[in-house]
Formats: C-alpha cells, structure tokens, sequence
C-alpha cells in the first residue's frame, strides 16, 4: 500500500548522465562514418607543438563528472564563438591553452583559430564556418578526448 514508489530505477541525475552517454555514443558512431580521422591524428602527431597536448587527470575526472553529452555541448559552444565567426579580431589568440578539456583539445587538432584550422583541415579563413564545419570540428576535438580518455584508461 504505499510502501513502494512508483518511478525511475535512477535518479534524475543518473538518468541524464546514461542518456548522455548513449547521446555521445551514438554521436561519435555516426562521427567515425563520416570522417576518417585517423590519417589527421597521424599528421597531428608529427607536429611537435600538437602532440605535446595531454589531458590530465583532473581533466579526465572533470570530463567523467559532467559526462560527455556536456562536454559536447561545451566543444560546439567554443567552437560556434570563438571558431566559426568570419572575422575573429584576435585570432590565433582567443583560445585558453588551459582551463578546460577543450580548449586542450581545441590546441591538439589544430582547432583552436581559423588558421590552424585552416592548415590542418584545409578550411578556409574569411568566412563564416558552416553548420556541418562546426559539427565537424567538434567531432575532431571530441575524438581526440576520447582517446585521451582510453589512453588514461590503459594507464590505470
């Protein structure tokens, strides 16, 4: 009689937390059959300054304790501001070398202004970034937090 509650196994947190883990899931799936990154990431780690870039541990916990969903949300606000404008008047300067997984990211795959970005995945400065540019730069900087994290993960 009123012993048993009637809802969710998990609490909204938790909820939210597998749902944005499946939402990342199916993203990255749909991310590697559009994009064949693996010939970028070995051209990225012949460049001694991108290479250089790791997460650390506290960036591996602060990812796992937002979830990757978030964490998306954060790469394609980073990138709708501070990549995708026609004219940044301080490109090459407007993104953090620390502070946040992404902006780490952003540095590693040479998507961090427009004329990285534009010699490492040959998109040309002076115009507005398209949707589908946005969405790929944040599948790149995804992808290589993830592999950060398996990387992470093989360490432990």
């Amino acid at each position: 009689m009123g012993l048993y509650k009637e809802g969710n196994l998990f609490s909204e947190s938790e909820n939210n937390d597998l749902q944005d883990e499946a939402e990342e899931q199916q993203l990255r799936s749909e991310a590697e059959a559009k994009y064949d990154l693996d010939g970028l990431f070995e051209r990225l780690a012949q460049s001694a300054f991108r290479s250089r870039f790791r997460l650390k541990p506290k960036d591996i916990e602060y990812i796992r304790s937002k979830g990757s969903g978030t964490i998306r949300r954060h790469a394609a606000d980073f990138v709708r501001r501070r990549l995708a404008p026609a004219e940044i008047p301080n490109d090459g300067k407007q993104t953090p070398m620390r502070g946040h997984p992404v902006f780490l990211a952003q540095h590693a795959t040479g998507c961090c202004c427009r004329g990285c970005f534009e010699k490492w995945h040959h998109v040309p400065r002076g115009r507005q970034l398209t949707e589908a540019e946005q969405q790929y730069a944040v599948d790149v900087i995804m992808e290589w937090i993830d592999r950060q994290r398996e990387l992470h993960c093989t360490r432990e």
